[in-house]
């Protein structure tokens, strides 16, 4: 495959979720860096590249340069517990006249959006990949959490991908101001927009983030009006639309399955379900990011390892008297740290098991 060639490429019409249109593999994220990678394979010109665009029970539509086709892995990709998710470029070998295909492997992702799989088990469980931005996307009705914005940067800190805050509808709350000067006091560094996706007020400030080739993720919780973007930006109605309880202002899913969705102007969107509580996985960088002006802090603590509980000469602690930091951010702070110490003893625990495993079924052939 020569770049130069896949930049310019007559492509056959795919129809997505646009109108007749012609598409290649830029339109769709590749670049150079994909293309390197790909590169390194052998025996490449048996297969084709590939997007992940829907994930359904073991299949998967892909997006290609030859159309929409649908793939499934092969049993040593499943056997070794590699699954694609949607956003992953794939090696794919085309069959049945280029209607079908069987995915061989997964490109290394230049980013992910991970948390810990629901339940008991500790397992990575990553929402979507290749992504350039994350629409964090919050309501500013009674459903309003400071607290769950935190969490949700935290991890995207560590995705790989850049943060941005979308404070949506506008139009049910009146002290917007007040709202966003909260989410600033968190969220440093980070672009807010204020919007109300369903009177498309303040939606088109958020089209600069959709450039040919750039992948936007859509996060928050069910209700936020995440479908309701999607189908402003979209500039017709695609996604399904629920309605919020009006005691609450929570919403029931209207997504069910993450699904990547190509816009007419260029950029693509990565929808994904609402998700109201959403466990950490690997945040040691997240965290400090997102609470940098506590770690900044706690560098001027008298003691090096300074709990920032009852120890004397506490920045920390001097600085919630003080009102500087509040005592509901140092308590999630808190929190998430400990949270992300019990992944971390988790995993390893995890490891050690695998370990010990993998050398008794070793010994037991020794002997």
């Amino acid at each position: 495959m020569n770049w130069n060639n896949v930049k310019t490429r007559e492509t056959r019409t795919i129809i997505i979720n646009r109108e007749e249109n012609t598409l290649n593999l830029v339109d769709l994220g590749w670049n150079q860096d994909f293309e390197s990678k790909f590169n390194q394979i052998n025996n490449k010109e048996n297969y084709q590249v590939a997007r992940v665009a829907v994930e359904y029970k073991g299949i998967y539509k892909l997006y290609t340069e030859a159309g929409e086709v649908l793939g499934e892995i092969t049993g040593k990709m499943r056997y070794n517990n590699k699954f694609p998710v949607v956003g992953d470029w794939v090696i794919a070998d085309l069959q049945s006249g280029g209607k079908r295909a069987i995915i061989h492997d997964i490109l290394p992702r230049k980013s992910k959006f991970s948390r810990n799989r629901a339940g008991s088990k500790t397992q990575e469980q990553i929402v979507a990949s290749n992504i350039d931005t994350i629409f964090i996307v919050t309501s500013l009705n009674q459903d309003f959490n400071l607290r769950r914005i935190e969490r949700y940067l935290t991890i995207a800190w560590d995705s790989g991908a850049n943060p941005v805050v979308i404070l949506n509808k506008a139009d049910l709350c009146d002290e917007i101001e007040v709202r966003k000067s909260e989410v600033e006091s968190i969220a440093f560094g980070v672009p807010i927009y204020v919007i109300a996706a369903l009177e498309n007020e303040g939606v088109d400030q958020l089209k600069r983030y959709f450039k040919r080739g750039e992948t936007v993720a859509l996060l928050g919780s069910s209700g936020v009006g995440k479908s309701t973007l999607i189908n402003s930006l979209l500039g017709k109605e695609k996604m399904k639309v629920n309605n919020v309880r009006e005691d609450d202002g929570k919403g029931r899913h209207t997504t069910t399955r993450r699904e990547m969705i190509l816009l007419d102007e260029g950029g693509i969107i990565i929808d994904t379900p609402g998700m109201r509580e959403i466990q950490l996985w690997d945040v040691s960088e997240g965290i400090g990011n997102s609470f940098s002006d506590i770690e900044k802090l706690a560098q001027d603590c008298y003691f090096n390892d300074c709990q920032h509980e009852s120890e004397p000469k506490c920045a920390v602690k001097k600085a919630i008297e003080e009102g500087i930091i509040t005592e509901e951010r140092f308590n999630s702070y808190k929190k998430l740290q400990r949270e992300r110490k019990y992944i971390e003893i988790k995993k390893e625990r995890g490891a050690n098991a695998m370990e010990k495993y993998k050398w008794d079924i070793i010994m037991g052939e020794e002997s």
